[in-house]
């Protein structure tokens, strides 16, 4: 069965297209198309007989999915006889009102995303917008939404709920909900393999342009940073992370801002950038390795409130037999997780420095009398995605 699982942005679309009729679950392609609705769009593909490079104009996400079927099925080139090989198209999306789980797109899914367009401002409306045209103009492609807030199902209810009326709970979904979904799923799957057991405790650190820490055990969240949107929880490249909301009043009357504008600044100008001025953490270890003061105390914030979270779930876990980094930061920053494990030897968590500087791709970098293993996985979400699209498919026969 061949699954392409797609990536979309407002003017992007990318996807990796899987083979899980193969054991092995190899990507047969993957591609891009940038600049959606310019005159002139690159579609990128990656294939066995190597990367192609066509430009066109693509005004929408029906044609640029058209380009790609294209490329994936040309005759000289192309892994697919027909695109009629793909079984569906499955999407990592985020937030649904009252809705989550693994299900195929219809009108009610839409509906419910759109409902929260303005908890999600960031990822919804280019799903919402991107799925409708795919309905519309590829109908005889199931599309399947996998919703991040899935694997954060399992988090006993105390932990999600808010000190809010119980109505805002039951009746309008106030909640941690978590998100990350996928790729805490895949490094759950993936560390039950290395470490050769199920019921593990497991505090998987997702960091990256979005963060999340999620406290794991048999498999199953217990816990996750993030809350009712992806703007909580630790702070993100530009988004605010958690945040007291009686700041606002005193934000809208100081400012004389609408709260529309202030809740734009919160998920587009805030997290690391509204500190220093800079989104990419390369760039921030660098300027606070020259002595910006900004930079460092944006990387101070950071790690200070991945630590919070860490000795939160460890609480809530009773303990640890693995702490995973993973993510574009949580995989490639030695400086962020040597600032993370510093000290924390009482824990029984003693990363070797060696190790932690030479870390590549899956690595294990706890020092030999570490009580609890330490160690980079690089996550893949587009596969857990694939799988639960699969999954679904095969219910639904």
């Amino acid at each position: 069965m061949k699954i392409l699982v797609a990536n979309l942005g407002s003017t992007s679309f990318k996807y990796r297209l899987f083979d899980l009729a193969d054991p092995s679950e190899p990507v047969l392609a993957r591609g891009a198309v940038e600049r959606i609705g310019a005159a002139s769009s690159p579609c990128t593909v990656h294939l066995p007989s190597g990367p192609q490079i066509r430009e066109a104009a693509v005004p929408d996400h029906g044609v640029a999915v058209r380009m790609c079927l294209e490329q994936l099925t040309d005759p000289a080139t192309g892994v697919l006889k027909s695109a009629d090989e793909v079984a569906a198209i499955g999407f990592k999306a985020v937030h649904a009102k009252h809705l989550s789980g693994v299900v195929r797109v219809n009108s009610e899914v839409l509906e419910a995303m759109e409902a929260y367009a303005d908890v999600c401002p960031a990822h919804n409306p280019p799903y919402t917008k991107a799925m409708r045209l795919l309905a519309d103009k590829l109908p005889e492609i199931p599309l399947i939404a996998a919703f991040e807030t899935d694997f954060h199902q399992s988090i006993p209810e105390p932990a999600k709920r808010y000190a809010v009326p119980e109505e805002w709970a039951t009746k309008f979904g106030i909640k941690r909900h978590g998100f990350h979904g996928a790729s805490h799923r895949f490094i759950a799957t993936r560390m039950a393999q290395i470490l050769g057991r199920s019921d593990a405790r497991i505090i998987s650190c997702h960091l990256g342009g979005s963060s999340s820490l999620c406290a794991i055990s048999n498999g199953k969240s217990q816990g996750c940073s993030l809350g009712m949107s992806p703007q909580s929880g630790l702070p993100h490249n530009n988004r605010v992370g958690d945040l007291d909301v009686f700041a606002l009043p005193v934000v809208l009357r100081e400012t004389g801002q609408s709260l529309e504008q202030v809740l734009h600044t919160l998920a587009n100008k805030s997290g690391l950038e509204g500190i220093c001025g800079l989104n990419d953490l390369r760039d921030i270890e660098a300027a606070a390795g020259q002595g910006n003061a900004q930079a460092r105390l944006a990387l101070d914030l950071f790690i200070t409130d991945i630590r919070r979270y860490l000795g939160s779930f460890l609480v809530t876990l009773g303990g640890a037999d693995a702490i995973v980094f993973t993510g574009g930061i949580g995989e490639n920053s030695k400086v962020i997780r040597e600032a993370v494990c510093r000290d924390l030897g009482w824990f029984g968590i003693e990363l070797d420095p060696a190790k932690n500087l030479t870390a590549k791709a899956e690595s294990q970098l706890s020092a030999d009398g570490s009580r609890v293993q330490i160690w980079t996985v690089p996550t893949n979400e587009e596969l857990i995605v694939a799988r639960q699209t699969r999954d679904l498919l095969a219910a639904a026969v």
